[in-house]
């Protein structure tokens, strides 16, 4: 298990509207230096997207992990740490990236925010139990839902709901840190709540009527976005992402594909198929793309977070009939 993908409980113990992890801003505008915007830097792509549809014109967005580059082992070189201390703003996943952690704790930025804060965080991924496990022959029945991880699934985002909930913190650390600016973001962050308020609407309508609740993936990402809409993600290999699942985890799959109609298996962007394919194979199903969104890549270049996620909502009712 790639314990670097989970959060620590500790980091879980805040999450009001502005607890934001080590916040200190002064009462005078951050957007005073050279160019008069706010220098945010990024940790990864759902954050960086924050960043820019909240700060507008008003901010200089960078961000540490490269388009099309996996986040979770992104190494913070010598010159992103000097962009660090330049910069006003960080906005990161705290137990995403744990050298990105460590880089934030040691610059001597001014505001730094947490997203992690900024939401309730919940347990989801576990490769060793779940669904899957109820469709095990006679005498091994009863293990429900296996055993929990440490740390919490740190993909928030894939949830619009919770996304609005971050985006309403993210908000107003920047009105505090630019207060010159401050209605600005208040409206920005209005504007994208609202938007991500419809993408909401239109994954609960479109998911509501299907043939099948059930959907495998390559790795858990998907448990908040499961969780909101009524459906149950199936693993193969949990929270990591390159993980090998077990023989028994892909006999306990092609059960549970067979007696829940599953058609398809998900495999994602920035890691390899191989492992979906070669289930899909030997059970016969379909394979094809959902997208976490940790990254935009050359096959979704051009494409923005809300393109993304409506494009992740054609597949899954594709995937599960949806009527």
């Amino acid at each position: 298990m790639n314990v670097r993908r989970l959060i620590p409980t500790a980091a879980l113990a805040s999450a009001t509207v502005l607890g934001l992890t080590a916040l200190t801003a002064c009462s005078t505008s951050a957007a005073d230096d050279k160019d008069g915007k706010l220098d945010v830097v990024a940790s990864f792509y759902p954050m960086q997207y924050l960043a820019e549809q909240i700060g507008g014109d008003h901010v200089s967005v960078t961000t540490l992990t490269e388009p099309g580059q996996e986040p979770h082992d992104l190494d913070v070189s010598a010159r992103q740490r000097g962009e660090l201390e330049d910069s006003d703003v960080a906005l990161y996943l705290k137990g995403l990236q744990p050298a990105v952690d460590d880089a934030i704790d040691q610059s001597g930025i001014k505001t730094k925010v947490d997203a992690a804060s900024l939401t309730s965080m919940e347990k989801h991924g576990n490769e060793v139990g779940g669904h899957a496990d109820e469709h095990e022959e006679e005498g091994h029945e009863g293990h429900g839902h296996g055993h929990s991880h440490e740390g919490a699934d740190p993909h928030i985002w894939l949830d619009p709901v919770k996304y609005a909930e971050v985006a309403e913190g993210v908000g107003k650390a920047l009105e505090k840190a630019d207060p010159d600016h401050a209605k600005t973001y208040e409206k920005n962050t209005a504007a994208l709540v609202k938007k991500l308020g419809g993408l909401n609407k239109s994954f609960e309508d479109g998911l509501k009527n299907t043939d099948s609740k059930v959907f495998i993936t390559t790795h858990a990402a998907f448990g908040y976005l499961a969780e909101r809409y009524g459906l149950t993600e199936e693993a193969i290999s949990g929270l990591d992402p390159e993980g090998e699942p077990s023989a028994k985890r892909v006999k306990d799959l092609q059960k549970m594909a067979k007696a829940d109609g599953v058609t398809t298996v998900f495999y994602e962007t920035l890691v390899s198929d191989r492992t979906a394919k070669t289930l899909a194979e030997d059970t016969g199903l379909k394979t094809d793309v959902l997208d976490p969104i940790e990254g935009i890549t050359d096959d979704s270049k051009g494409k923005d977070y809300v393109q993304v996620m409506e494009s992740n909502l054609k597949a899954l009712r594709k995937a599960l009939g949806a009527k």
